[in-house]
């Protein structure tokens, strides 16, 4: 936060704003009561001057940001049911949400209001990381120190796995998972970023079927294969962390084009009209058409969001290591 300076700050203007080095300008407060005054914090003067485009401002006791012609009202923390360390978060088809976390019981399932409706997972899971759930509603979880996907119903009951528990291959299935994306046609992408630094692509009844990849900085190697999306075309998206961009490949594993305007990107959902949205560390959520142009920026958090996914509205969730989660209520 940026404390008005008292050697600059002389009282409120004519128009009730702050003054600063002898303007106005607008302020973001989130202290009430008497000491309210003392805490306000400018928008930068700078940046105002600079004729950049600065996505965010307050209405009543509301954020509000944008990402190109979209309008979210940012409610943060959204949920009601305290949480731990959390990784990652997804929704079924009832728009429930299931967070998958590191502390506490691994997953905890929230309700539309935020409210706690369910857990499940303790003494199941080694070391939760990324999540992904189907259409049909199976819960696929990366277990990254344990080298293993596991595949869940929305009740907690184990269905299937992908990849030998503790036992970590080099160059093959797995090696610290990180992330999972199903495709439209059934098939099932992980991407393998922490010991190796691959995508591994498996068949809708488990078989593995071809991997990619390799340490690297060229086309079609990664750093840290951090994030996983697959669009309704079938293209697979990779977030390559420490390279600082999306990788896109056809489903065979044929390098297409990468994307980047990205910092250590390192989740990514996409919507049902093919917006493809990518959280990074600077922190900021950058949309992109489906042709890889950008169509907004914002920044929604004060942390980076590890995770990030959407309901059938539009709205737009949001889940950091502290334990909160955000929510971006869409308005237009």
């Amino acid at each position: 936060m940026v404390q008005l300076d008292p050697a600059k700050a002389s009282g409120p203007s004519a128009a009730g704003l702050p003054m600063y080095s002898g303007r106005s300008y607008p302020v973001v407060s989130n202290v009430t009561g008497p000491n309210k005054a003392c805490c306000v914090t400018p928008i930068l003067p700078q940046l105002l001057e600079s004729g950049r485009r600065f996505d965010m401002q307050i209405s009543g006791n509301h954020l509000r940001v944008a990402l190109g012609t979209r309008r979210y009202i940012v409610v943060h923390p959204w949920n009601r049911a305290p949480l731990g360390h959390v990784s990652q978060l997804a929704l079924d088809r009832t728009s429930r949400v299931y967070v998958f976390q590191r502390t506490g019981t691994p997953i905890v399932v929230l309700g539309p209001g935020g409210e706690l409706v369910g857990s499940w997972g303790t003494g199941q899971i080694s070391d939760p990381h990324g999540i992904f759930i189907t259409d049909d509603d199976r819960v696929l979880l990366v277990d990254r120190d344990a080298h293993q996907v596991m595949i869940f119903d929305t009740r907690g009951q184990l269905l299937a796995s992908l990849g030998e528990r503790h036992s970590p291959r080099f160059g093959l299935p797995f090696n610290h998972p990180t992330d999972v994306a199903v495709a439209p046609d059934g098939q099932i992408y992980v991407c393998d970023g922490y010991g190796n630094a691959h995508v591994h692509c498996f068949s809708a009844d488990g078989t593995h079927r071809h991997s990619w990849g390799g340490i690297g900085t060229g086309r079609g190697e990664f750093s840290t294969p951090h994030g996983i999306w697959v669009t309704a075309d079938g293209r697979v998206l990779v977030a390559d962390r420490e390279n600082n961009r999306v990788q896109i490949f056809s489903g065979d594993g044929a390098y297409l084009g990468e994307w980047g305007d990205l910092y250590h990107p390192m989740d990514i959902y996409g919507d049902a009209d093919g917006t493809i949205f990518v959280t990074d560390q600077a922190p900021r959520i950058v949309a992109f058409s489906p042709r890889g142009e950008v169509t907004g920026r914002c920044k929604a958090v004060a942390t980076y969001s590890h995770g990030i996914w959407g309901d059938i509205a539009g709205n737009l969730f949001l889940c950091e290591h502290t334990g909160s989660l955000t929510k971006l209520e869409r308005l237009s």
